[in-house]
């Protein structure tokens, strides 16, 4: 038996539907492309949002964990007759979340966002640690 690669230019919508295409193994995690850098004083978490406007993400701080969500809604401005043979625009909602501390509060964390990614700056701090509680001691 021979093996013939197939030529991309062919049209196989079996095989582009049920994974010929990487596009539908994908993990949610692949729309918000993230890099977390390290410095001296600060991290900074550096995210891929293309296609989304600045008033769409949240940030949100809940017991240690920055989560980060956007959403992308979807304009209906095209003619109802139409028929997509191929779609891979997101349009909905997505999150991820990152542990940064239960020290760190909403004050410390900076953000922007400019040219489809999201900058944000995290300070390092020290975990503070809790003090044992006095106990009484008895006296003899």
């Amino acid at each position: 038996m021979m093996m013939i690669p197939r030529r991309r230019n062919e049209f196989d919508l079996f095989n582009d539907f049920f994974g010929g295409d990487d596009f539908f193994t994908r993990r949610e995690s692949a729309i918000m492309k993230t890099d977390i850098k390290e410095k001296k004083d600060n991290y900074v978490i550096e995210m891929d949002l293309p296609g989304y406007e600045k008033e769409n993400i949240s940030l949100e701080l809940k017991e240690g964990y920055l989560n980060v969500s956007a959403k992308v809604e979807k304009e209906e401005n095209g003619d109802e007759n139409e028929k997509f043979v191929h779609k891979e625009r997101f349009y909905g909602h997505c999150s991820r979340s990152f542990y940064v501390g239960e020290q760190i509060t909403e004050e410390d964390i900076k953000a922007e966002f400019k040219n489809g990614i999201l900058k944000v700056t995290i300070p390092k701090k020290e975990e503070k640690k809790e003090l044992p509680e006095a106990k009484h001691i008895e006296i003899e």
